[in-house]
């Protein structure tokens, strides 16, 4: 059954004083710089043993904490008078459990703990735990904005955006999958397919893209194969926007790939200019499908 959608409040005008809540990778930057750029002022709000280490210098204030101390986060951005936050960034399980202090860290403060148990005990998917933050935040006067907010054009556009041109049998595999792929995403699956003269070589599930790119390798030699990504039906996007970066396009080259559509204005391209540039040097071609194209 497909979740709610969830309506967002609108974006506020700048100068506004805007929370940025950050885990690992390079997203926060960019966000932090499309805020910037806008004339934001940036009160980040740093998972601790996450966020890159650039990343304070580019906030007016700096907030180390926990990622289970979610009561903490609202809190701190409460006594900054933030009322609207975005959230970006990896949670790096492997850097979690190789913190010296990560018991010390990562103690649950209660708000947390209340969280935990009246709501997600049964359901701890994604779009679950979101919410919860969310509620939590926003009982600290907070709400959470679209995290694509400040980075419109770092979102797939659609149409052809290498040089390198989809040939026409990889464009015949991206008709032939789509529709599969509206519907995998509709029942909450994953958010990516391989396909090969129509063979569907890996669906993505828990593992993530990277290692369903990985795997896909493995099973196809052929050379060519195409990888079709969107976002979950109703995807919230205060958070479940799906990402693809330079490594990405490494990993398809390693993996024999030879084409990537994305659903246009529903996945993060990082670094976009550079992603493309990479795609073209390895002979790869990017496409970017219409919402609603099924």
């Amino acid at each position: 059954m497909p979740r709610p959608l969830v309506i967002l409040p609108d974006p506020p005008t700048p100068p506004t004083a805007i929370g940025l809540i950050a885990g690992a990778g390079r997203l926060p930057i960019i966000v932090a710089e499309g805020l910037r750029e806008i004339g934001h002022r940036i009160h980040g709000i740093g998972l601790a043993n996450m966020y890159e280490p650039d990343l304070p210098e580019m906030c007016d204030s700096f907030h180390e904490v926990g990622l289970f101390r979610v009561g903490g986060w609202g809190k701190a951005l409460a006594k900054r008078n933030v009322r609207h936050a975005i959230m970006v960034g990896k949670v790096d399980k492997a850097k979690l459990m190789h913190d010296p202090l990560r018991m010390v860290r990562n103690v649950p403060d209660m708000r947390t703990m209340i969280a935990w148990h009246q709501k997600l005990r049964h359901d701890r998917r994604s779009y679950a735990v979101l919410g919860a933050i969310a509620d939590e935040l926003e009982r600290c006067g907070v709400q959470l904005l679209d995290s694509t907010t400040s980075i419109p054009k770092e979102l797939a556009d659609a149409g052809v955006m290498t040089t390198r041109q989809p040939t026409a049998a990889q464009q015949a595999d991206i008709e032939f999958v789509w529709p599969q792929l509206v519907d995998l995403l509709r029942l909450d699956i994953g958010q990516a397919v391989a396909v090969r003269e129509r063979d569907i070589i890996a669906v993505e599930a828990v593992e993530g893209t990277d290692r369903m790119i990985e795997r896909a390798g493995a099973l196809c030699k052929a050379k060519g194969w195409t990888l079709c990504k969107g976002a979950r039906c109703g995807h919230d996007r205060r958070s479940d926007v799906p990402t693809i970066g330079v490594m990405t396009i490494e990993r398809m080259h390693d993996a024999g790939a030879g084409c990537l559509a994305l659903a246009a204005g529903d996945v993060i391209m990082i670094d976009k200019e550079d992603v493309i540039a990479e795609a073209d040097r390895r002979g790869i071609a990017i496409v970017g499908v219409p919402v609603g194209a099924a």
